[in-house]
């Protein structure tokens, strides 16, 4: 029901207007009904906008000038999460657990690791095979992200003969599957 309706059915009773089509007096109703439902409109479109789990466009391209990089745009909800991520990042979030929750800022799913080596970290991308779309962008904003005396390595998921052994994989399989080398790399689940 739109505001002429409701502005209709709240008057009805105090008999000011004679609410029907043979009357032309409800155009000034009409009218101030029509005013409310654009203003409605802009109001609900402002709040969508405000709130980071139901922004879809100038919600979201305001927060991402906030940062030195965007974040990857690979769908509507990842991109609220990587804004989501990278505006709990603070000037003092150096431990593993805090970087983890700001890594996702890149834009995909992403996982940092402590290694045995002193001052070296490992990012992963766990459920992407081989090297994500858009990797020199989500670099670039990962190493924004992890302190800078840290040594970062990136490690991708390709098919390794241990995991061909492991699936089982045969010659005649990967023949008649037609893989080229790159393919066949990326054949990483069955």
């Amino acid at each position: 029901m739109g505001y002429f309706e409701y502005l209709c059915t709240l008057l009805e009773p105090l008999h000011i207007y004679a609410l029907d089509e043979e009357n032309n007096n409800t155009a000034e109703l009409f009218a101030a009904g029509s005013a409310l439902d654009a203003a409605a409109e802009r109001f609900a479109r402002a709040e969508r906008e405000s709130i980071l789990e139901t922004a879809e466009d100038a919600g979201l391209s305001k927060r991402e000038r906030l940062f030195a990089r965007c974040p990857v745009n690979v769908s509507l909800p990842l991109r609220r999460r990587a804004i989501a991520a990278l505006m709990q990042i603070g000037g003092d979030d150096f431990t593993l657990a805090a970087i983890n929750r700001a890594i996702n800022g890149c834009g995909i799913s992403a996982e940092v690791r402590e290694t045995d080596s002193a001052g070296v970290v490992q990012v992963s991308f766990p459920g992407t095979v081989g090297v994500p779309d858009g990797f020199a962008q989500i670099r670039e904003i990962i190493l924004d992200i992890i302190p800078c005396h840290l040594l970062t390595e990136f490690w991708f998921l390709f098919l390794t003969w241990a995991r061909c052994e492991e699936l089982g994989y045969t010659w005649a399989e990967i023949e008649q599957a037609d893989h080229d080398w790159e393919s066949f790399q990326e054949a990483v689940y069955r």
